[in-house]
């Protein structure tokens, strides 16, 4: 069939990003007479599906005046006893309140949670927020 050669070679060449609307325009461009409906059932029937990709969103500000915590482990993460090296790490968790932020501090030795915060809100009163150590 040449009109499905056709959807198949214009999916490929959209990088399988057109589905049903823009194929049906790109085969009309072609002047092929065929309509939407026909173009979504051929493209349903021979397994031919649109592949979403989101775009790239940078979510860092690297052009920022604040000063830069110096590199004190610099990647060397293994410690010879305990208390000599920790590390915190911030986790993003949707309630059904909003976001809540869980900062946690870690023992490089043992691996095992220092301490640990829930935050309703991120400022820089966090570091010095309500810390709750575990024995």
């Amino acid at each position: 069939m040449v009109l499905l050669a056709h959807i198949r070679e214009q999916h490929r060449l959209s990088l399988q990003s057109y589905g049903r609307p823009r194929m049906t325009e790109e085969l009309q461009e072609l002047g092929l007479n065929v309509g939407h409906r026909r173009v979504g059932r051929l493209m349903r029937e021979n397994g031919i599906k649109t592949v979403r990709t989101q775009k790239y969103k940078a979510t860092t500000d690297s052009n920022h005046m604040f000063n830069i915590a110096p590199n004190l482990l610099d990647q060397d993460f293994s410690a010879d006893g305990p208390n000599q090296k920790w590390a915190g790490d911030i986790s993003y968790i949707w309630t059904s309140e909003g976001w809540l932020y869980l900062a946690v501090i870690l023992d490089l030795y043992s691996g095992r949670v220092i301490g640990r915060a829930p935050l309703v809100t991120l400022h820089s009163q966090c570091t010095a927020g309500p810390w709750s150590v575990t024995g």
